[in-house]
């Protein structure tokens, strides 16, 4: 299987090499991706809310603050925006969380549409390669000798038809991971939509006591 993908790879031309290209940006950008999103941004979000809400009805923000500080994940530095303007009214709080917002959110859905865009340019590629080749393949049989234009054309058809499977092995992986990365990045959204929401509550109403 792998020498007959080198030796399609070998015999596409050169739209092979963009198609590579494109291969390879998405595969970058689906682990990058990943990484910024399960890896970097992964905390343990009921436990981070519950300590946060136990530090302001103590009273200890400073401390709240602090432990924001320990994490760069979205969830943390939203917060920590609403924190710092605590003991304020409840619209300079809401103003600050969804500037933080504004600010933290782009950064989940950075580059994630670029892998659906790579899906379709290696697909057109792929066929734009096939049509380059099927010129190419009729050119010669229109100036070879009549017992040699069967075979020279299935050979010119079997060469041009590898750009078009080769777009469609880069397309795939492409739309998977567009796919599963946009779902997993509308739901660490929603959840940190519903915490904020949550510590908003508790920074709107804040209790009797003195910050430390």
């Amino acid at each position: 299987m792998l020498d007959a993908l080198i030796r399609g790879f070998q015999g596409g031309g050169p739209f092979m090499f963009a198609i590579l290209g494109v291969l390879v940006i998405s595969v970058a950008i689906m682990v990058e991706r990943f990484v910024f999103i399960s890896v970097k941004n992964r905390i343990d979000t009921t436990a981070f809310v519950n300590k946060i809400i136990e530090l302001v009805q103590k009273g200890a923000v400073n401390s709240a603050i602090e432990l924001c500080s320990m994490s760069k994940a979205a969830l943390p530095q939203i917060t920590r925006a609403g924190l710092e303007e605590f003991g304020k009214g409840p619209n300079e709080i809401q103003n600050a969380l969804e500037l933080a917002a504004m600010a933290e959110i782009p950064k989940l859905e950075k580059r994630t549409q670029y892998l659906s865009m790579a899906a379709n340019v290696a697909t057109l590629l792929g066929l734009l390669g096939t049509i380059f080749g099927l010129i190419d393949s009729f050119e010669a049989v229109a100036n070879a000798d009549a017992s040699q234009k069967a075979t020279l054309l299935s050979q010119g058809i079997s060469i041009a038809m590898n750009t078009t499977a080769f777009g469609l092995i880069a397309a795939i992986p492409a739309l998977i991971g567009y796919s599963y990365i946009q779902e997993k990045t509308n739901a660490l959204v929603d959840n940190i939509n519903e915490n904020v929401a949550r510590i908003y509550r508790r920074l709107a109403t804040p209790p009797r006591g003195k910050a430390s």
